[in-house]
């Protein structure tokens, strides 16, 4: 039998009857992945499994293809978000040994016009993910490493990296970059829609460390692009839009301080708008937080310590010290919190305080739903806070679906980001000092659920965008719910759009990468 199942594969000859044959003559017969794979895209209109099968011979052995109904499969295709209508479905998952399969899968996907769609971490939320609805997930996870080079001035980055992988084998060296944040998640994935980081102070966004990519575009060229290519414009925050990068070179930086430390504060929520005040007159500073200071916030139920609602978790994060200066720390004591705890350690302990590490829940694969709303703003607006918190705390109450939410604040220190030209990456938002999400966390079920949260994310939304005094929204891609304008993402001049719509008609005129927030 398996003579004759090859022989059959061989000869381009597979499909749904071939298979429903040998299950006939061979009870015992399960397909292998590749001939699954031949089976499934046997089922794209016009496909040339002969050209397929050319092709798929050529991929290299360590090539690992899963297909549906196995515990791989399911590992490899397990999300982190899992709102209904938004969760990508793939037939197949392969993950590709080199840069060169890459290639060769998106000329196998073109050939018979399947869908594709890159995985990496797979914490991407957005909801238009979910217009992938069948085809073959390319998973980066084999194309994982990093290399020093140039003086030790820059590092080549696998495209399939993970942060904490980066952050430990530059700290080995000495060396630091600027990553996301949340340890789990892909050096790439943040990067492409701008990327923010614990260092961006210094250095500015994730993107803004490119100094050369290889990336497949969606002609199945695998193409070296640097500053004289009009894709890299793109690549710095549209980048889900124009191809997989399989490598990037990044500047890096010697460690300058090894020291950081933390003070945690916690309140109930009638601290809320005293507290916000507070950030803006000691830390934001009309939007001169200075360099070392960052400020991050999450509201979260915690029965225990407040049952009548949400209590706030403040954070004042500082670099090269042994314990956050109490110049920053005492107005907030003032304030009189439930209780102030202080942590001293390195750069690789701030993702931990915050409850971002490897181990934290952000990291943690459970099956539920966790879509979120994301606002840039130029300050907190206290009253707006305010009013916000009591949204918060009625929507999120014991017997509600959404009781496990979080409300996230993010204060970076944004020298280094507003230092580069705005103009000079797709990413637009460079003047923005705040970013806020409402996670609302919640076990999948119905339709009717999904849409109830996305009416409470968008409520708490807008009333934080009508406190900024703005007409427009300013959304970060790499946070985005998905039913957000493009304007919304990608900036509201009309000559970002324009050249968006420009350079999607050149390298991807049949909207093969339109899944992650489609740009044109």
């Amino acid at each position: 039998m398996r003579w004759l199942k090859s022989t059959l594969v061989a000869a381009a000859s597979w499909s749904v009857a071939s298979a429903q044959l040998l299950e006939q003559e061979d009870p015992d017969f399960t397909p292998t992945p590749i001939e699954y794979a031949v089976d499934t895209l046997s089922r794209a209109p016009g496909c040339n499994i002969a050209d397929f099968w050319r092709l798929a011979r050529q991929l290299s052995p360590g090539t690992e293809i899963r297909y549906p109904n196995t515990t791989e499969f399911d590992a490899a295709t397990e999300r982190w978000s899992n709102v209904g209508g938004g969760v990508p479905y793939v037939d197949i998952s392969v993950a590709p040994e080199t840069e060169q399969d890459v290639m060769k899968l998106v000329r196998i996907a073109n050939n018979c016009n399947v869908p594709f769609l890159a995985y990496n971490g797979r914490h991407g939320a957005i909801t238009t993910l979910g217009q992938m609805n069948w085809g073959i997930s390319i998973d980066l996870k084999k194309l994982s490493g990093v290399s020093i080079s140039g003086n030790g001035q820059t590092a080549t980055v696998l495209g399939g990296t993970n942060s904490k992988v980066l952050i430990d084998h530059l700290w080995a060296a000495g060396k630091q970059a600027v990553t996301g944040t949340c340890e789990c998640v892909s050096y790439m994935g943040p990067a492409l829609g701008g990327g923010h980081g614990w260092l961006q102070g210094h250095h500015g966004l994730i993107a803004d460390q490119f100094v050369s990519a290889k990336i497949v575009t969606a002609d199945g060229q695998l193409r070296t692009v640097s500053s004289n290519s009009d894709l890299w414009w793109a690549l710095k925050g549209a980048g889900h839009n124009f191809g997989i990068v399989t490598s990037v070179t990044i500047k890096i930086f010697p460690i300058v301080h090894t020291n950081w430390a933390i003070t945690t504060l916690m309140y109930t929520g009638d601290k809320v708008e005293a507290l916000y005040q507070a950030a803006n007159d000691y830390l934001l500073q009309n939007g001169t937080q200075p360099v070392d200071i960052i400020n991050w916030s999450y509201w979260m139920n915690i029965p225990p310590i407040d049952p009548t609602g949400p209590v706030v978790e403040f954070y004042i994060i500082q670099e090269g010290v042994t314990a956050v200066d109490t110049a920053y720390t005492a107005p907030f004591i003032a304030l009189g919190p439930i209780s102030v705890t202080n942590n001293t350690g390195t750069y690789k302990d701030v993702s931990s305080w915050v409850g971002i590490s490897l181990d934290g829940p952000p990291c943690q694969k459970t099956g539920a739903a966790n879509p979120r709303f994301p606002l840039y703003l130029p300050e907190y607006n206290p009253s707006a806070m305010a009013e916000v918190y009591e949204a918060f705390k009625e929507g999120t109450n014991s017997s509600s679906p959404f009781a496990n939410s979080l409300f996230m604040f993010e204060g970076y220190s944004m020298q280094g980001v507003k230092a580069v030209d705005a103009a000079s990456t797709a990413y637009a938002f460079r003047e923005d000092n705040l970013l806020t999400a409402p996670l609302v966390q919640y076990t999948p079920g119905n339709a009717a659920l999904d849409a109830q949260a996305q009416a409470f994310g968008n409520q708490l939304r807008n009333i934080l965008h009508a406190g900024s005094g703005r007409s427009q929204k300013h959304i970060y891609l790499n946070y985005a719910y998905g039913d957000e304008t493009k304007e919304e993402m990608y900036g509201h001049e009309s000559w970002r759009s324009a050249k968006l719509l420009q350079l999607k008609d050149k390298y991807d005129s049949r909207r093969r990468f339109n899944f992650y927030g489609p740009a044109a």
